[in-house]
């Protein structure tokens, strides 16, 4: 898949999975969803295929991998792209793998 379709989908992928999120009572407000800078070499924010969720439930700002799991396992289910931070150590990242990038 070209990219330009790769980031169509992820779009449409990311929305579902923050109107999951509320459904399930929680906050959220946006980390990168676009960078230029301060990731990793080749992360997938520089190429609009990734983006952070910062999760709050009450009020409070969760931080934990597994605050995240029941997103993350909900992200992988949509799609044979989609990648959990979780799986290396960053929680609130969602990707799309794109060249073997995540």
């Amino acid at each position: 898949m070209r990219l330009g379709k790769k980031q169509e989908l992820f779009s449409e992928l990311f929305a579902e999975l923050i109107t999951y999120i509320y459904s399930q009572g929680y906050q959220v407000r946006l980390g990168d969803t676009f960078a230029h800078d301060r990731h990793k070499k080749n992360s997938n924010h520089y190429i609009k295929l990734a983006g952070d969720i910062n999760l709050f439930k009450d009020g409070k700002f969760l931080t934990k991998n597994s605050d995240h799991e029941q997103f993350g396992v909900f992200w992988e289910s949509l799609h044979r792209f989609c990648r959990w931070g979780a799986r290396f150590g960053d929680g609130n990242h969602y990707s799309l793998i794109h060249n073997r990038r995540m």
